[in-house]
């Protein structure tokens, strides 16, 4: 099984995450989790989460039943093993993606360990999925995008899809998360996918 980076910011949209994770843990891969100081606020809002116990990794492994395959890293820890190109990943996704990370990631800052991490992928070809959740975007997110988008990254906005006849955000959620997974080249072969009219 894999081995996958997650990384939370402060955009709305924690949702995703969650149910990103949770299929990742479902198909047995391990997942290296790293949340900025927004996220863990955010996903507090939306989730009802325990935002001061977010980095804690016993009180995330009991909130996805993970066990040992759900590795936490604290948004400082800039000498953790993601930080590094010789530690192997399959693919990190970043989700929701604030345009202040994206920005980032983008000037290659490496300000903390999420921004690192996402370097680290860029320079090692390695799978680097952004998923912005902004709207509208204005002219210097787009140049951001497209620098991304030429350096090998994967920038995928949260657009739900609506052919599959969804019939709950639950729903949505899901079918994007199944996106993405295709991306990261993980086949979930239980949603409707598009066979033509």
């Amino acid at each position: 099984m894999g081995h996958y980076i997650i990384g939370v910011t402060g955009a709305s949209g924690t949702c995703y995450a969650k149910r990103l994770m949770e299929k990742l843990l479902e198909g047995g891969h391990q997942i290296h989790l790293c949340m900025t100081r927004a996220a863990r606020l955010v996903a507090a809002s939306e989730l009802g989460w325990e935002e001061e116990r977010l980095e804690d990794e016993t009180y995330l492994r009991t909130l996805f039943h993970a066990g040992e395959r759900l590795h936490a890293h604290p948004i400082d820890a800039i000498g953790a093993s993601i930080a590094s190109g010789s530690f192997p990943v399959d693919g990190m996704v970043i989700l929701p993606c604030s345009m202040g990370t994206l920005s980032g990631v983008a000037r290659g800052a490496s300000q903390n360990l999420l921004e690192r991490a996402a370097d680290v992928c860029l320079k090692e070809r390695r799978t680097l999925i952004l998923v912005p959740r902004e709207a509208p975007f204005n002219p210097i997110h787009l140049e951001n995008m497209l620098s991304l988008s030429r350096c090998g990254a994967v920038i995928m906005p949260a657009c739900p899809s609506f052919y599959h006849g969804p019939e709950t955000i639950s729903d949505l959620v899901e079918f994007f998360c199944v996106r993405i997974l295709d991306q990261l080249g993980i086949r979930d072969e239980h949603i409707k996918r598009w066979t033509g009219l």
